[in-house]
């Protein structure tokens, strides 16, 4: 009997890295192979209205890998939405990774060969609906409502700068199957998941928050989407104390806060930590002032790290 695959996005984990991973673990089962997701964090909000939208049971939480000793008692993994070992599940050195579907930069090794599948579109769904047309399967209307929803979240409805036609092509196909309205079922996903209205600002500001390492320098990037920042920013100051705490109890360096603003299409960027002076001043941040609203500036994987990669290789 055949050793059941574990398939996983990343820490943290947002919508495309809990859609993909049940997609592809679908997609697995349908093709004979033993495969499960699950997940290793909490679930957003935005995620939650979408399972229970489609009525799909979120994946089983596991946030370690023990060792075995023996190599083939290892489990075998796939990782989907990320490549990076500081986002993804503790003891991963404990597994054998078999494949890895992602669309973000390329941060990985491994001793042996495996699948890699890595192509610059908007979302890891996409991938993973490619792949269900290449194999020559319809996915189910739960599934295709799934890969929909985390090629809307990732792309913000297509206006990120992410967004590729390829992104757009496949999620008309999948409006299809899924049985929705991009335009409507999309607006009251992104608002169901932009409302952080009673929410503990910690839990908030951890929801998506990746740890990037820029040779030494070990920065954090957290992105809250909402609806109004500006009213957010009213407690600016308590905000910036939950970023230094972040900071300690993580052992980063620095800490990036994206509030992405769905109505006003930008995003205001806190920074705090050992390089917040350098940030700063790479983004072009006002003197005197500690944070800056960036107009069309949606994207942590396209617009804030590659811009985050050069500012800190010249500090």
């Amino acid at each position: 009997m055949s050793k059941q695959i574990l398939i996983m996005g990343h820490k943290s984990p947002d919508t495309d890295s809990i859609c993909a991973a049940l997609a592809y673990a679908e997609l697995k089962k349908i093709s004979g192979i033993s495969a499960k997701a699950i997940r290793l964090g909490k679930i957003n909000k935005e995620t939650r209205f979408i399972l229970d939208y489609f009525k799909v049971t979120e994946p089983e939480f596991m946030n370690e890998i023990m060792g075995s000793q023996s190599v083939n008692e290892n489990p075998d993994v796939i990782l989907v939405d990320h490549n990076e070992r500081t986002q993804t599940i503790d003891g991963i050195d404990n597994a054998n990774i078999i494949e890895v579907v992602d669309h973000h930069r390329v941060v990985f090794s491994t001793a042996n060969p495996l699948y890699y599948r890595a192509e610059p579109v908007g979302s890891t769904s996409t991938i993973i609906a490619k792949l269900y047309k290449e194999k020559n399967v319809v996915p189910t209307r739960e599934m295709a409502g799934l890969m929909l929803s985390a090629i809307l979240s990732d792309t913000v409805i297509f206006k990120s700068p992410t967004c590729t036609e390829e992104d757009k092509i496949i999620a008309k196909e999948l409006e299809k199957i899924a049985g929705v309205s991009i335009d409507v079922y999309g607006k009251d996903m992104i608002i169901a998941g932009a409302s952080i209205e009673g929410e503990n600002l910690i839990d908030v500001v951890k929801t998506d928050i990746k740890l990037f390492e820029f040779g030494r320098k070990k920065v954090l990037v957290s992105q809250v989407t909402t609806a109004g920042v500006t009213k957010l920013l009213e407690n600016k100051k308590e905000i910036q104390e939950v970023l230094g705490k972040i900071i300690k109890e993580e052992n980063a360096d620095s800490i990036v806060l994206m509030l992405t603003d769905i109505v006003l299409s930008g995003s205001e960027l806190l920074f705090v930590g050992k390089y917040s002076i350098d940030i700063a001043k790479g983004f072009d941040t006002p003197t005197g002032q500690d944070s800056v609203f960036l107009p069309d500036v949606l994207s942590r994987k396209k617009q804030i790290i590659p811009k985050l990669t050069e500012i800190l290789s010249e500090v």
